[in-house]
């Protein structure tokens, strides 16, 4: 199995943080790494359901698989919670980084990281490669500096986003957003 780690960057402005909702979906492009022509794009993957098996399959569970074409098994996709994440990199990693921070370990942009990528995502897969993530709304929460929370369908970053926090004064916005995935 390898592991994508999925990286987001904006420009930040009037915000604390931005962090994935619990109920985010994503939207991904994949292909079969053995294969230049064999894609499939903008796979919606729910965290929060896992693809029915056929009693008796040897796959563990997962939330998307596909069959490519000559393929004998099915290759999967599996969204990572934050803990199994730092299990996987204690075991890619063995202990020698013991005590420190793992650049790879999911977690919360913030506005120190302004315009630069950050870990919020991870996936583990079999016969998979995830190259592109699509925003689709309400995959992310945004909060001001002042603390208010925009979450839901419209905070949606296909294209630049900005909203006010009329409690405490401030325009928020997140603008330049991209992604990426990385193998580890």
């Amino acid at each position: 199995m390898v592991m994508y780690i999925l990286y987001v960057k904006a420009n930040l402005e009037g915000i604390n943080s931005l962090s994935l909702a619990t109920d985010a979906r994503f939207c991904i492009d994949v292909k079969n790494p053995v294969s230049d022509y064999e894609v499939r794009e903008k796979v919606v993957i729910d965290p929060t359901q896992f693809v029915e098996q056929e009693e008796g399959a040897r796959e563990p569970p997962h939330h998307f698989s596909i069959k490519w074409e000559d393929s004998k098994k099915p290759s999967v996709v599996t969204f990572l919670s934050p803990d199994e994440v730092k299990t996987a990199l204690k075991k890619k990693k063995g202990k020698s980084s013991k005590g420190k921070e793992d650049p790879c370990m999911i977690r919360s942009v913030t506005a120190e990281d302004s315009n630069e990528f950050v870990p919020i995502a991870a996936f583990e897969t079999r016969g998979v490669e995830p190259y592109a993530f699509h925003p689709m709304g309400g995959e992310f929460v945004v909060e001001s500096e002042g603390g208010q929370k925009f979450d839901g369908d419209d905070v949606d970053f296909s294209d630049d986003w900005a909203d006010y926090d009329a409690d405490n004064d401030i325009a928020v916005s997140v603008t330049d957003f991209a992604s990426k995935f990385e193998s580890i």
